[in-house]
């Protein structure tokens, strides 16, 4: 089977590397995102998924417009019986496609209807879902609206970041499209739409994302800090009089413990008590304990040790103080 595959992000190089070394299964070419500029010094940087192609010494294409006439020629030349997409970040149009025989199949890395989108793995964790897993769909001109081709199933622990969690799924993401290309070729794949009643969405998350709402319960805080680990990353500002000498104030909040109520005396985002492994904090319902803090420009620290550096007392508030960063 000739394939070309279509990816950028580092999930894309995983399942490249799949179809590698899949027998019967002959690479004709990969689409990835132009360089873009990246570092310090924003030098023009391919994306992993060129970088994984090159290493390979795999024709590779990058181009501005996926839909060109350009771009399309070349996709015609390769002759795929199937194209391949995962995390690529462009819309595909009619004309591509139809291109090949086998459609354009895509990997998702949740249980597709639920959360279509950018950032499906962080919002699952975010949401509270207890299950994820990797959806393998014919691709159509909606946003992850194509009739489902398999799936699989993954358990989200209680102790998972977005991190964990997503090495996981793109490994039985990688799995799932041996499966579903191997199940064309034999022409034994069935189709199901999917139920539109069942669709929720995961936008791609920004940095300001990671801003912690103190007004949100303990919960959902505890969940959004696993969820957008390790990025965006959940951040606050420290209270006021904290502020000198730190840049702007802002910490990550890294790891953190939902605890009991109190008797809800204190404002949203201001300490409670100092006597445990880190600061508790209230929330808008519940109290937090924060387990792992770090400085813009430090290095991670336990509740503990921040305390040891940073004398906190109850009533004092985190995010008081809201700067752009």
């Amino acid at each position: 089977m000739r394939v070309v595959f279509m990816g950028s992000a580092e999930v894309s190089c995983v399942m490249l590397e799949a179809l590698l070394r899949a027998p019967g299964i002959q690479v004709a070419g990969v689409v990835t995102q132009p360089d873009r500029p990246a570092g310090r010094h924003r030098h023009l940087t391919p994306c992993p998924g060129k970088q994984k192609a090159v290493a390979h010494n795999l024709p590779v294409i990058a181009p501005e417009k996926v839909n060109s006439e350009e771009s399309l020629a070349q996709l015609a030349a390769w002759a795929p019986d199937v194209i391949v997409v995962v995390a690529y970040g462009q819309f595909l149009g009619k004309r591509l496609l139809a291109l090949p025989p086998h459609g354009c199949i895509n990997i998702h890395l949740s249980l597709l209807p639920r959360h279509r989108g950018a950032a499906p793995v962080q919002w699952a964790i975010a949401s509270g879902d207890t299950v994820s897993g990797v959806t393998a769909i014919r691709m159509d001109q909606g946003m992850d609206s194509g009739d489902i081709l398999g799936q699989v199933e993954e358990q989200i622990r209680a102790e998972d970041s977005a991190g964990t969690l997503y090495e996981r799924l793109t490994i039985l993401g990688a799995n799932l499209l041996l499966k579903t290309l191997a199940g064309l070729e034999a022409g034994c794949v069935a189709r199901t739409p999917q139920d539109a009643s069942k669709v929720t969405f995961a936008p791609k998350l920004k940095k300001d994302d990671g801003r912690i709402d103190w007004n949100l319960t303990a919960e959902q805080i505890a969940r959004r800090v696993r969820g957008f680990n390790p990025w965006p990353a959940c951040f606050t500002t420290l209270p006021a009089r904290l502020c000198v000498g730190a840049p702007a104030g802002r910490v990550k909040v890294l790891r953190v413990e939902v605890c009991p109520p109190n008797d809800g005396a204190h404002l949203a985002g201001a300490v409670v008590d100092c006597s445990g492994e880190g600061p508790l904090l209230q929330t808008g319902s519940g109290t937090l304990r924060l387990l792992s803090l770090q400085l813009e420009g430090g290095k991670p620290l336990g509740g503990q040790a921040f305390l040891c550096g940073h004398a906190l007392w109850p009533g004092d508030r985190f995010g008081e103080s809201a700067p752009n960063f």
